[in-house]
């Protein structure tokens, strides 16, 4: 394996430079087994003082951290659907307009999740030219955004289906000559509130707060509760439909096929079972890494760039999303290629897996195209990660067309933690990555090792991939003092 090239900021790179007392108080970042790896270059561990530090922009806090482009999509999807509500509520209160816009955001929002639109919304963004302007590139790799429309028409549709509650709710209670023979029963009244309570329950626990700090509730309220809603949604949509064809003396099947709602909600149920037309038991083999991480080697699909996978122990409780990687090439399981995804401790899921590694997992719908897809519109880029984060970053290797690649990696005990088939993945992407071992130095700032990278490796963007607090600060430091960064955010 290629030696790991400890290139720190400003340091000379002759490997017959002579050692200082602070090059040697470097060195011992590094773990004992890259010791066994010629340490080639000369360090200076005064960082901050080679490296320009530039003031962050002004309005740098607002614009990078409270107004993201995940928000205003959301802004943007919310206010245009409000502003079009207080239309409809001050002109026209008629409950097919209400039904039509409730049944519209839901599709929308189920639309933003179905890994078939997802994979093509990457492919179609990031499908634009290297030789493209690098400011239109930079905004194509924030496609990952996405989200925030996802949770813009959910937010949207409860505000829509409020407005179609209170309206059916004062023409049932209030009748009139205009309005007494659409809503003849109390059923429809019930079921709307029904479905009112669950809607504001999966708005509410998605709030990430919430959703991180009780992830599998989230998860199982979101997912079983959405499908209630949707399945009482349509039962709603027929007894309202049956009722209404009735006074306009029209049959209820031409009432429906005239209805957009109707389309809205069946695209949705389609969107909704289709990932799970390919749910199926899958053969894994786990490979030990240590008592930290395991790696998990698949054969019933082929990978590639950017692309990860959601897996369970029971189809139908928790599911957790991994970055895949392709194995190399000399592993072929009846004459298919094989690819990996890495495991680390970060739950009870996790470590249950590391302990008692499976033999078979669940898997559903297609691999799906992720954050670290958006990067393959650059040319040259600066891998920043810590930990585990490396296995996501290892999917970079499924493209032969991937970026130039300079990796930051800071960990604990590289090789004794992952091993040698990693540490040979990472030399794959960087032949000189940054290896910073904190069992020797603890955690080293990276930022300005990074923004020295940037003018050394003459990089477009950097991608930052770590735990969400770290991986936020390390994008905000950078993006308020110019430097294009790219992270993974809690819904991408």
């Amino acid at each position: 394996m290629p030696s790991p090239a400890v290139i720190i900021p400003g340091s000379p790179t002759s490997s017959e430079a002579t050692l200082t007392d602070g090059d040697r108080a470097f060195e011992k970042c590094y773990s004992k087994e890259l010791d066994t790896l010629s340490l080639d270059t000369t360090v200076d561990i005064d960082l901050e003082a080679q490296t320009p530090q530039r003031k962050p922009k002004l309005f740098a806090s607002t614009r990078y951290a409270i107004l993201t482009l995940y928000r205003r999509l959301f802004t943007l999807v919310f206010c245009a659907n409000l502003a079009l509500f207080v239309v409809i509520m001050t002109t026209d209160q008629t409950l097919l307009a209400l039904v039509n816009a409730t049944a519209a955001n839901l599709l929308a929002c189920g639309l933003a999740r179905q890994p078939l639109v997802v994979n093509a919304i990457f492919l179609i963004v990031c499908s634009i030219p290297r030789s493209a302007p690098l400011p239109l590139r930079r905004i194509a790799a924030k496609v990952y955004h996405y989200g925030g429309v996802h949770s813009g028409c959910g937010v949207a549709s409860l505000v829509w289906y409020v407005g179609f509650v209170g309206v059916m709710s004062h023409q049932y209670w209030s009748p009139s000559a205009a309005n007494a023979s659409i809503i003849t029963s109390a059923a429809p009244v019930a079921l709307a509130y029904i479905i009112l309570v669950l809607l504001l329950a999966i708005i509410i626990v998605s709030h990430p707060a919430i959703r991180m700090k009780f992830h599998d509730y989230f998860e199982l309220i979101h997912r079983f509760s959405g499908w209630l809603v949707v399945a009482l949604f349509v039962a709603l949509l027929l007894v309202i439909s049956q009722q209404a064809s009735q006074a306009q003396n029209q049959s209820l099947g031409r009432f429906l096929i005239e209805l957009p709602a109707f389309w809205f909600l069946m695209i949705t149920v389609a969107a909704i079972i289709q990932p799970w037309l390919f749910l199926r038991k899958v053969a894994v083999r786990a490979e030990p890494l240590s008592t930290h991480a395991t790696r998990l080697h698949f054969d019933h699909a082929i990978t590639t760039f950017g692309k990860g996978i959601q897996l369970a122990k029971h189809p139908l409780r928790d599911w957790h999303g991994f970055a895949t990687f392709p194995d190399p090439a000399p592993k072929i399981v009846d004459g298919k290629p094989t690819f990996s995804c890495l495991i680390s401790k970060a739950g009870d899921w996790t470590t249950a897996t590391i302990q008692q590694p499976p033999t078979h997992l669940w898997k559903r719908g297609v691999l799906i195209y992720g954050f670290a897809y958006a990067m393959r519109v650059f040319k040259r880029v600066i891998v920043v990660t810590t930990g585990s984060g490396i296995g996501p970053c290892l999917s970079f290797l499924g493209d032969d067309n991937r970026p130039a690649l300079r990796v930051l990696w800071q960990t604990r005990a590289p090789q004794k933690t992952y091993g040698e088939g990693v540490l040979h993945m990472v030399h794959q992407m960087d032949p000189t990555p940054i290896i910073l071992d904190t069992n020797k130095c603890g955690r080293i700032d990276m930022v300005p090792i990074i923004l020295k990278q940037v003018k050394d490796f003459k990089a477009e963007a950097v991608c930052v991939i770590s735990n969400p607090m770290l991986t936020g600060r390390i994008v905000y430091e950078l993006e308020s003092r110019g430097t294009p960064a790219f992270g993974p955010i809690f819904d991408s």
